[in-house]
């Protein structure tokens, strides 16, 4: 059975978009920007020597999972979860879900969504989407990150939500269960962003938040010490573009979507001065892209000499300082 009413879009992050759609098809109508900004969805974290790593590495958002819990302690709004040890019980359920028409968000490993050209799939077990129905033995996808529905093998769609490793999805899914009456969005969209500039600012971790930042900043120039060879530091180094701009992020490490969100926010709460942040926020995020742009180009070309990951480094610590003070007047403008 396919859900005709279900209304796929695309959007700039798997999981704020997948909540996105299940909102709207459940009748609420909220942006991605709202849900993500409302849910703290921004965030920063650093990674130098970690058994989960095999590499230095870095997050800019929160943990996937918390955008879905935070939404719910903060609008109202219900969700019904379910995980599975054994995967024929995970489709079942699945199958009686969409027979009812109720559209289910999964976690799979994207390697496995084999509607993505082979070249572009990657180990990634924290990938959102909606499953809408099912004929025969294939499933119809909203997947975020495409343009229209697509379809999907049974077996494709089961290695996914089952596939091993870190972060195991172990066939986890979702859905609308229960929307509220009413939003006080002033009250949501307040605790937000507090949330985030706490992460932000005052989170005593040192590889979180600013402090993860200057972290970054100073162990970047350590992270040849760390590679196989050049060919492996080339490849670590490109990866920031890729975090930083190819995984959903909207461009620039979530920092346009934010600065999106702040903007509908003022507009909510008629908080001018919120207007103002997001303007400044969209500079930020073109310095982020910046660095993305340089990384991607010292990678390319094996350029990775001492001057050039100084160069970088400094290039992220004068992140760190602008961000600084961002969410430090952010955090005054919304008290």
């Amino acid at each position: 059975m396919i859900s005709r009413n279900f209304n796929h879009k695309m959007a700039a992050h798997c999981e704020s978009g997948t909540i996105t759609a299940l909102l709207n098809h459940g009748g609420l109508q909220i942006s991605e920007p709202l849900v993500f900004g409302i849910s703290s969805g921004i965030f920063f974290g650093y990674f130098h020597k970690m058994k989960a790593f095999a590499f230095p590495t870095f997050i800019v958002r929160n943990k996937p999972g918390q955008m879905r819990t935070n939404l719910e302690k903060r609008i109202g709004v219900r969700f019904k979860t379910y995980d599975f040890k054994d995967p024929f019980k995970g489709q079942q359920l699945l199958d009686q879900l969409l027979l009812k028409d109720i559209p289910t968000a999964a976690q799979v490993d994207f390697f496995y969504m084999d509607y993505v050209p082979s070249w572009e799939r990657v180990h990634i077990n924290v990938h959102f989407l909606v499953v809408t129905g099912k004929a025969d033995n294939k499933y119809t996808i909203s997947d975020a990150y495409f343009p229209k529905m697509v379809e999907l093998d049974a077996s494709s769609l089961e290695k996914g939500r089952f596939a091993g490793g870190n972060m195991s999805p172990k066939g986890f899914i979702f859905h609308l269960d229960k929307l509220p009456a009413e939003i006080d969005y002033n009250k949501a969209i307040t605790k937000g962003i507090n949330k985030a500039c706490f992460y932000m600012l005052s989170l005593p971790i040192p590889f979180i938040g600013i402090k993860g930042m200057r972290m970054f900043a100073r162990k970047v120039v350590e992270w040849p010490k760390f590679a196989r060879d050049t060919e492996h530091l080339s490849h670590e180094i490109m990866k920031i573009n890729i975090l930083l701009e190819d995984q959903g992020t909207g461009g620039a490490g979530f920092r346009f979507i934010y600065a999106t969100f702040l903007q509908q926010a003022a507009e909510l709460i008629n908080k001018p001065q919120l207007k103002e942040l997001s303007g400044e926020l969209m500079k930020i995020g073109d310095g982020w892209r910046e660095i993305s742009l340089f990384s991607a180009r010292i990678g390319k070309n094996r350029d990775l000499g001492p001057e050039k990951l100084k160069q970088l480094s400094e290039m992220i610590s004068d992140r760190a300082d602008v961000e600084e003070r961002f969410f430090k007047t952010l955090s005054k403008a919304i008290k």
